[in-house]
């Protein structure tokens, strides 16, 4: 993964100059989406390098939390390029400037084989890994990018006609937008300790619920710790002819059933006797 980094964060700065040189906005629009592209990646390797850092006594969770962070932020200045994009793009239909058509066509061939590539060296990596898989979906619509970009540049080459330039700037800025949100809503949900999308709530409590011993779950809560690592926490009450003892014996089957049914293995579940619970539940 750190030779993909390294290399589209290469031709992510590549792709900046030469948009800025060839006057190509299309290009421009492109290197917005390499950055989803970088932000992604950095975003995959920073989480595996924080889940190696042991928890401190002020950091219980560690530092996993930074990542959602970065998330939150790329997500705000990827919406701040894309809405550039689409004012520029806006402008240039007024009048098209001249584009450098080859030297942004050969920026764009070079791009496409970087994205190739990319696809080539995570395909294995996204099997195994949430982060990775991300990465690699991004690398992945970016290939549809490159893609756009070299047919404009085909088409301004062999036509002239630079309103081909705008046209595909305002296609990839349109292409960022609902990326750019679900990554913004995601990490504000993390950031709220909301229920993760995949998981229902409601199938959990019932999951728990058939454990043989269990009669009630209430104060059930589920939220991400960071990507690809959800916690829960949960009152779980024993029923009336569960032998007290056996409490040890529940709390293991549901740990398995969590992490079996829902992939939650950082669990902290309280066990209440019914007896108990009922007259909790009267106070």
């Amino acid at each position: 993964m750190q030779t993909t980094f390294a290399l589209t964060f290469t031709y992510f700065v590549v792709e900046v100059a030469g948009g800025i040189l060839t006057n190509s906005l299309a290009l421009l629009a492109d290197a917005a989406h390499m950055l989803t592209d970088v932000g992604g990646l950095a975003l995959a390797l920073f989480a595996m390098w924080m889940a190696q850092k042991p928890a401190t006594p002020r950091k219980t969770y560690g530092y996993y939390r930074v990542e959602i962070l970065a998330a939150l932020a790329n997500a705000v200045v990827l919406f701040l390029i894309a809405f550039f994009i689409l004012y520029e793009a806006w402008r240039r239909f007024q009048e098209p400037p001249e584009v450098a058509s080859l030297p942004m066509l050969g920026v764009a061939v070079v791009g496409l084989g970087v994205n190739l590539f990319g696809i080539w060296n995570l395909r294995r990596g996204a099997k195994e890994s949430l982060n990775v898989q991300g990465a690699f979906l991004e690398v992945v619509s970016d290939t549809l990018g490159s893609l756009g970009v070299i047919v404009a540049g085909l088409i301004m080459l062999t036509t002239g006609w630079y309103y081909a330039d705008p046209i595909f700037s305002v296609l990839i800025g349109f292409f960022i937008l609902p990326r750019t949100w679900g990554m913004m809503m995601q990490a504000v949900n993390v950031l709220l300790e909301g229920t993760p999308a995949h998981i229902n709530l409601k199938a959990v409590e019932e999951a728990m619920r058939s454990v043989p011993g269990v009669a009630a779950v209430h104060d059930l809560h589920v939220w991400t710790i960071t990507s690809g690592m959800d916690a829960l926490s949960a009152h779980v009450v024993l029923a009336e002819e569960t032998d007290p003892r056996a409490a040890q014996n529940v709390l293991e089957r549901l740990n398995v059933q969590l992490k079996d049914e829902f992939g939650i293995d950082h669990t902290t579940i309280q066990v209440e006797h019914a007896s108990r619970a009922e007259k909790e539940s009267r106070l």
